[in-house]
């Protein structure tokens, strides 16, 4: 689908990214439309620089392991980076979070 210009896209980010950020909890960056997790990635790591990489392979361009992404209480960590997330987020109604994952062993 052909870009329609830009979205304010509000973004969730994990502790350890808001520190490396220098950031609060959420962010907002001007993402490129159709707002999809990739072109919500790629307004995130133009503005904060420090951040390539740790969300997203540099090569690959693929989740790290430990994150997730959810949009309107859907899991989207699986879904193709260029799948469309819900209009709420496009219209900055609803964030997109990046969710670090909780692993744990045995007790």
């Amino acid at each position: 689908m052909e870009s329609q210009g830009t979205a304010a896209v509000r973004v969730c980010l994990p502790f350890h990214l808001r520190n490396l950020a220098q950031v609060g909890p959420e962010v907002t960056v001007e993402a490129a439309r159709p707002v999809s997790v990739r072109s919500a990635l790629d307004a995130v790591e133009a503005r904060y620089p420090m951040l390539r990489g740790t969300i997203r392979d540099y090569d690959t361009g693929k989740r790290r392991a430990f994150l997730r992404f959810f949009a309107c209480g859907e899991d989207f960590s699986l879904e193709p980076m260029e799948t469309e997330l819900p209009q709420a987020v496009a219209e900055g109604k609803e964030p997109l979070l990046v969710v670090g994952a909780i692993a744990g062993g045995a007790v």
